[in-house]
């Protein structure tokens, strides 16, 4: 057969037209949405604000002691209920003698990955923040931090964990001291979600209405404000952004850090946001589903369909995590010593 008639052949059975070129690799969804979101970190220390096995075991200690309140009935984990993802279910928590402030309890779950503490950003972070509920009149009503260092001066164990915690220190029991420890044990107060593996590159963590309900949420805006590992927890905003959002008790309750009075408060994180209502700072919307469409209509100026708040919530269940429960299981407290002060009432 000479070569014309082979090359005729070939051509006409195919076996002689070249092979198109791999297709490239598909980048994962996950891609579409870096520099967006962020999957949260193991745990949420800082080249500031190191963690060791004896800090954050005191601070464990610390955050479920009741002896931090006056009356020694309330402690971190009242307010912030550690198996019911760090909230109470409250409108607002109840304080010393059943008082009640003006602003619903936020989780403390990923509180360490926030720009700022409250809901009017007058604290840097969680161990600065862990100092102020502990001397609020209305809700530890502890007189001052001499008063905590006194009565935890006189529980031995104490005296032997602030030891082990701060062993640099010649006075390692103090005010400051209590505080980094909380913060120590809250950093480690994170909850890996399917979202999380979802952003790392498994395609298959989301399910398909997740997914499109992650869609309608870039979509609508909501990432203007909720992004970042947080998906939220990074800036202020203003509430009423686009159409006013009438709400009574805006300024009461807060005289320092941001401006409350122009209705400027620290965007919340949805971490877990299924499992933390009620919402927004006053705890005055009971559902999930009114809180998207009012925060669509307010902030963004948009109206969703039932069908598309449908959507979102579905796609916000994929930020529900699975707290550890060894971490977060109440500790063995150390018992009184024998000059412990009594607990005591108005």
């Amino acid at each position: 057969m000479t070569t014309a008639r082979l090359a005729i052949l070939l051509l006409a059975v195919g076996c002689g037209e070249p092979s198109p070129p791999p297709a490239p690799p598909e980048a994962p969804l996950s891609a579409t949405y870096e520099g967006v979101f962020a999957a949260v970190p193991a745990a949420m220390e800082t080249a500031e604000k190191p963690r060791t096995p004896e800090l954050v075991s005191l601070g464990r200690m610390l955050y479920f002691d009741p002896r931090l309140s006056k009356d020694h009935q309330i402690s971190c984990n009242s307010c912030h209920p550690l198996d019911r993802y760090g909230v109470d279910g409250e409108v607002t928590s109840p304080g010393h003698g059943g008082a009640r402030g003006t602003r619903n309890s936020p989780s403390s779950y990923h509180a360490a990955l926030h720009v700022s503490q409250f809901w009017d950003g007058r604290e840097p972070d969680v161990e600065a923040q862990a100092k102020q509920p502990i001397l609020n009149p209305i809700e530890m009503a502890m007189p001052d931090g001499d008063a905590v260092v006194a009565m935890l001066s006189t529980i031995p164990g104490y005296v032997d964990a602030f030891a082990e915690a701060f062993p640099d220190d010649e006075q390692p029991i103090s005010y400051d001291h209590m505080a980094d420890a909380i913060g120590a044990f809250e950093r480690g107060l994170v909850t890996p979600a399917p979202f999380d593996a979802f952003l790392r590159g498994d395609s298959t963590a989301l399910n398909d209405a997740q997914k499109e309900g992650l869609d309608r949420f870039v979509r609508t805006g909501c990432i203007v404000c909720h992004n970042g590992p947080g998906v939220g927890g990074a800036m202020y905003q203003k509430l009423g952004l686009v159409e006013d959002y009438d709400t009574p008790d805006l300024g009461r309750g807060e005289s320092t850090g941001l401006h409350i009075q122009d209705r400027m408060f620290k965007v919340p994180s949805l971490r877990n946001v299924t499992e933390t209502g009620p919402y927004f700072h006053d705890g005055s919307i009971e559902t999930l589903e009114e809180a998207v469409q009012l925060m669509a209509q307010h902030q963004l100026g948009k109206t969703l369909y039932d069908r598309e708040v449908a959507q979102i919530v579905t796609f916000l269940g994929a930020l529900k995590g699975t707290p550890d429960p060894a971490y977060i299981a109440a500790p063995q407290l150390p018992p009184d010593g024998p000059d412990t002060p009594s607990a005591q009432a108005d």
